[in-house]
């Protein structure tokens, strides 16, 4: 069963910018999230580890970018995700290892993956998780002060115009 993707989510992992979570071989940054993810009460189905990643018990995001640019896979594309409240029936989740400042290779493999993401889901809205906060005032426009979450700690709709390149403010090292 394929689900209908009307966002892709972009978040941050709230660690240090710039150093990695995993250790690249046996603890990755997607099973050190896993293990978070499963102190938050966070759960995947049985049926859905048996499919796919079936040593992964919790994680809510379907991709994990970690500093050195490694893509690590969560959740299967057609599994819901658990990474935005209200949401995550029709989104997939890409989680940032870092806060609001992030490598020059996690920039690539952002950029890689949502290209790859778009071609499959044209009609998708690529945003950041505050940019799904509700709209307290009713104006239509989510500001600032809506905002229920910083992540992934820069605009998304600014580095989607700029082409998606690095934003300099946001680069470890710029």
């Amino acid at each position: 069963m394929t689900r209908e993707i009307q966002f892709i989510v972009i978040h941050c992992a709230a660690s240090q910018n710039g150093k990695r979570l995993g250790d690249g071989q046996r603890k990755t940054a997607v099973k050190v999230i896993d293990v978070w993810h499963s102190q938050r009460g966070f759960k995947r189905s049985p049926a859905a580890r048996d499919a796919f990643n079936p040593d992964l018990f919790a994680i809510g995001y379907h991709w994990v970018i970690d500093c050195d640019g490694s893509l690590g896979t969560g959740r299967h594309i057609n599994e819901v995700g658990a990474h935005v409240t209200g949401r995550n029936s029709n989104s997939l989740g890409v989680c940032l290892v870092g806060t609001d400042a992030f490598t020059a290779r996690q920039w690539e493999a952002l950029h890689s993956l949502i290209k790859s993401l778009k071609q499959k889901y044209p009609s998708a809205s690529v945003v950041g998780h505050r940019d799904l906060s509700p709209d307290l005032n009713g104006d239509g426009k989510i500001t600032p002060n809506e905002f229920t979450k910083l992540c992934p700690g820069f605009i998304v709709d600014e580095w989607l115009i700029r082409e998606m390149q690095p934003l300099q403010s946001h680069l470890v090292g710029g």
